[in-house]
């Protein structure tokens, strides 16, 4: 039988603070670090969720990127990189607990270069001012709010990374997310509410992802959790 609405929230709540604890852990043993390889640094990510949490399975890709590649959306598979010393590096991760998925993605700042430092503080305040929007928009849909997301980023200067904003999460494999099925997305296609069933009758879950680019400078950041709980 699958879980009540109640248990469900719970559950997904808890797969993102076991997220939440998994790149504390990351910051704290230093595992993104000059001269560490991309796909290196996942291996040994996902090497440390199993030793957190026995977690062996991931529902997407992983993703490590610095530099340049951080400019790639998601479906890019840009070409492994050294991490330099004065970089910038982000991290994508879903990682499934107990059934349930997390997506979790942070941003992390190696050296001081100013430009690199307000892009990452700014990816959070994105994303909360995201979050109020659709907190007090009840009727709110996938176009609405990506523009809000657009026009939150070019108001600190950035660009939007995808053509996404976001997506459906719940117990995996979760529906089926499709390039083409829009209203799984936070998209400038998608004119349906958020807040709704799925197919099954249990209320969508989002998250909401904010990849800022800088262009003129080459490099972007990224930032991703729950939206609705």
């Amino acid at each position: 039988m699958a879980d009540d609405e109640t248990t469900r929230a719970a559950r997904l709540l808890d797969a993102q603070a076991k997220a939440v604890r998994l790149f504390a852990e990351i910051e704290k043993r230093g595992l993104v670090a000059p001269g560490q390889g991309e796909r290196a640094v996942s291996d040994r990510v996902r090497d440390l969720a199993n030793e957190l949490f026995g977690t062996t399975r991931h529902w997407h890709k992983r993703i490590v990127r610095s530099g340049p590649n951080t400019l790639a959306p998601y479906k890019e598979n840009p070409p492994d990189r050294v991490i330099g010393a004065d970089d910038i590096v982000f991290a994508d991760f879903g990682p499934i607990f107990e059934e349930y998925e997390a997506d979790f993605g942070r941003t992390f700042v190696l050296g001081d270069d100013p430009v690199k430092r307000r892009l990452r503080d700014d990816l959070p305040k994105v994303f909360a001012a995201g979050k109020r929007f659709f907190e007090s928009h009840p009727d709110i849909t996938g176009k609405a709010l990506y523009a809000e997301v657009e026009r939150l980023a070019d108001g600190l200067g950035w660009e939007l990374g995808g053509w996404h904003a976001g997506h459906l999460v719940g117990e995996f494999p979760h529906e089926k997310i499709d390039g083409a099925d829009t209203e799984s997305y936070i998209t400038p296609a998608n004119d349906t509410p958020l807040r709704r069933t799925d197919k099954a009758r249990r209320h969508c879950h989002w998250i909401l992802e904010i990849h800022l680019v800088d262009s003129e400078h080459g490099f972007g950041g990224f930032y991703e959790e729950l939206l609705t709980l």
